[in-house]
């Protein structure tokens, strides 16, 4: 499985609050009606929380989403 790179935006500058590390890029495995993806998003290398931006969940997500409900 190739992993998708959608976000080109710098989040070096943004920390995960529990952890106080900064977020680095990760490949992070995404299911959606038995479907895989495999896409590289801002995750805390110590606790593993992933960060998913409102442009990317209300834009990309959603028109993935609507596609794959259309099947």
């Amino acid at each position: 499985m190739n992993t998708l790179q959608v976000l080109h935006d710098d989040f070096s500058h943004w920390k995960c609050t529990k952890c106080n590390e900064q977020l680095v890029f990760a490949p992070v495995e995404l299911v959606y009606l038995e479907s895989k993806f495999s896409v590289e998003l801002p995750t805390c290398p110590s606790c593993g929380y992933v960060l998913i931006p409102e442009s990317l969940a209300l834009e990309k997500m959603a028109e993935v989403e609507r596609l794959l409900e259309d099947k």
